[in-house]
């Protein structure tokens, strides 16, 4: 039977005998969590002659256990213990040296202290550089010296040691490239179940390295890596079943395999499982795993994640599109220079669209996209530079980039490059270039382009052979549906630019267009219903093409429509909507609307009377010089109607009105005894 006694000695954790050495008190130590004492123990024991014990202390300092991480250090205890004759520390100082180690910026890092003490000391700070950092705070990368080491522990069997071997062989590294020795190794480490050498043998067997391509071979020793949780593996293997590489299709199994190797986060996998549940293919489709998994793998900034986000917010997948979203992952992608994120952010940009309208923000990225090669977004910033839209104003920088848009493809850059030289806007004109371009765009089938190259025509030369011409291009533009050029053809046949005119044949033109919803052929063609010279007169037709200008904004219409209503041709009378129709003309400017409406409100026709507004009205039309209007101000000032009684002032708009011969405001100011000198 027990006593409490030698129960609680049986319960307590095994102590180091008291005759174990300084090595085993190390390694107590390090397994209760006392990594200083494990140094120091480790340290005695590698002073004794254990190559164990400084292969130990190496690690101490690679992982930064109990003592600051120095990959220097660890590498001169890797070194001891490796010429002792320990395997492990071969194969790990075989890889420092294979990779080298670069010094660490940062808060805390050594090389920060060494860089910032070397230039508050000076020529001193050496001396204390060495006794704080004796083995300096890098390793340079020494090829030769990682395969002396890694060679010796692939010789005593090491398999990681063999693998690595063998893909310094198969890239030259410290030797000369060697394909078969290279097999050689991963066979030897293959044959000790070695994850990362069947990986290796599968890409061989894939890639045809030194042996014949064979997808069944490769396949094979993937799978067995993959096994293994080799997540390489897992994913190549992946891609056969994906694609039917060397095996059938099995989307299925390229779903378990990716989904396997995103355990470990891997981007790749993690990138691609996304897309297989985001469709539903080989697995359930499942658009909230589907969402993590992409952003997962584009947190760690994996480039055809952040792609596939954007698209993902930007057109929504079984949910309404998150444009949000969409811009934050659009922009990562454009400032990785991705040609097309860069555009899309241009055009967010610019239309406010998931982001603050910024105009600059827009410029900025169409430039970016535009000099990455992207036509459409060489066009836009010609049109930015053209405007002084988010950049400087400069028609030169304009003009580059309308080039560069033209050279991609883009009509309508021959377009605007035409226009430019045609009307010397910003640069001096030059006819002859006018005509390159616009006849290049012409060519191109574009119909804006034939409209705009026969409009120039027709102001070169009015000959009939040009007139000719000009009506040819305007019936392949019409022909085509464009209602402009269906428009310049019923002016055309008008005889707008010489030669008899087809009024019939104008009417029709101008009914295409303005059937198309071309504002300006309505107007037109209602005031042709409304002349009753031409034998056209047709007031309801003038009234329904007056209505549909006129609620499309056509200031001109407006007026007209008010006409009618006001004097109830072609419709019922009806003052009111005279006067909101003028009041929508007056709106615009329309001198005439605004006098007609400021003589509505005086009387009361068709609305309250007011006075007041009409006085602003009159006033609005008599700073357009019209002289019926300033006459009309004058009155009110001079009697003080709707406005403060104010002669002076009612003179002064007199003598403006006067100054046009207008005879009403002449007897005005004969009666206020004020003479006018002519000249």
């Amino acid at each position: 039977m027990l006593s409490s006694r030698s129960l609680f000695q049986w319960l307590r954790p095994a102590s180091v005998s008291s005759r174990a050495g300084p090595f085993d008190h190390g390694m107590a130590a390090y397994e209760r969590g006392h990594y200083l004492g494990a140094f120091k123990h480790w340290k005695l024991a590698s002073e004794a002659g254990e190559a164990e014990a400084a292969y130990r202390i190496g690690m101490l300092y690679a992982k930064g256990e109990g003592i600051d991480r120095s990959v220097p250090d660890a590498a001169i205890w890797y070194e001891r213990a490796a010429r002792r004759g320990n395997v492990e520390a071969q194969f790990h100082l075989g890889l420092i040296f294979l990779r080298g180690e670069k010094p660490l910026l940062g808060p805390h890092r050594h090389e920060t202290w060494r860089q910032s003490s070397a230039v508050r000391l000076g020529d001193r700070a050496s001396n204390i550089h060495q006794l704080v950092f004796p083995h300096g705070t890098s390793v340079e990368r020494n090829v030769d010296a990682a395969f002396h080491w890694i060679s010796v522990a692939a010789e005593r069997g090491k398999a990681e040691a063999q693998t690595v071997l063998g893909n310094m062989y198969s890239e030259g590294l410290g030797c000369e490239k060697n394909l078969q020795i290279a097999f050689a190794w991963y066979g030897v480490a293959a044959e000790q179940n070695c994850a990362a050498a069947e990986f290796a043998l599968g890409d061989i067997y894939f890639q045809g390295k030194g042996v014949p391509i064979d997808f069944e071979q490769a396949a094979a020793w993937y799978r067995k890596a993959a096994e293994q949780d080799h997540v390489r593996a897992q994913v190549a293997l992946a891609f056969m079943n994906l694609k039917g590489t060397g095996m059938p299709e099995n989307l299925a199994e390229a779903a378990r395999l990716f989904q396997s190797a995103a355990m470990h986060d891997d981007v790749i996998a993690l990138y691609n499982i996304g897309l297989l549940r985001l469709n539903g293919h080989g697995v359930a489709k499942d658009i909230d795993r589907a969402e993590t998994a992409l952003r997962k793998a584009a947190r760690r900034d994996y480039f055809p994640a952040i792609q596939a986000l954007a698209e993902f917010y930007s057109h929504g997948a079984g949910f309404a599109p998150d444009l949000r979203e969409a811009a934050v992952w659009y922009e990562k992608a454009a400032e990785r220079d991705d040609v097309q994120a860069q555009f899309f952010m241009g055009r967010f940009y610019a239309t406010g669209t998931g982001v603050g309208p910024n105009i600059r923000q827009a410029a900025r990225w169409f430039e970016r996209a535009a000099r990455n090669g992207h036509a459409t977004a060489a066009f836009n910033i010609a049109v930015f530079y053209l405007n002084g839209s988010g950049v400087e104003r400069n028609v030169e920088s304009a003009i580059e980039w309308f080039e560069r848009a033209s050279e991609g493809g883009i009509r309508a850059a021959q377009l605007q490059l035409g226009r430019l030289y045609s009307a010397g806007n910003g640069i001096p004109r030059d006819h002859k270039r006018a005509e390159e371009w616009l006849s290049r765009a012409a060519v191109g089938g574009d119909p804006d382009a034939k409209t705009a190259y026969a409009l120039f025509l027709l102001h070169l030369d009015g000959s009939t052979e040009q007139l000719e011409r000009v009506c040819a291009l305007l019936m392949e533009a019409a022909e085509a549906g464009h209602a402009p050029a269906a428009f310049q053809l019923g002016a055309l046949y008008m005889g707008k630019f010489g030669g008899s005119a087809d009024v019939e044949a104008a009417v029709g033109w101008f009914a295409r267009a303005a059937s198309a919803g071309y504002v300006d052929a309505q107007y037109t063609l209602a005031l042709l219903h409304l002349e009753p010279k031409n034998g056209l007169s047709d007031a309801k037709a003038a009234a329904s093409w007056l209505t549909k200008a006129a609620h499309a904004g056509h200031a001109g219409a407006q007026f007209q429509l008010a006409v009618l209503y006001c004097t109830g041709a072609g419709l019922a009378r009806d003052v009111e909507q005279g006067a909101q129709w003028y009041e929508a003309a007056a709106r615009q400017g329309h001198k005439v609307a605004q006098f007609n409406l400021a003589v509505m409100l005086g009387k009361g026709q068709g609305c309250e009377p007011d006075p007041g507004k009409a006085v602003e009205w009159f006033e609005r039309a008599a700073q357009q010089d019209m002289a019926e209007a300033q006459v009309a101000l004058g009155d009110a000032l001079m009697s003080g109607s709707g406005v403060a009684k104010d002669e002076g002032a009612a003179v002064q708009w007199y003598l403006r009105a006067a100054s046009q011969n207008h005879e009403g405001a002449q007897r005005r100011l004969d009666a206020v005894g004020v003479t006018t000198v002519d000249g």
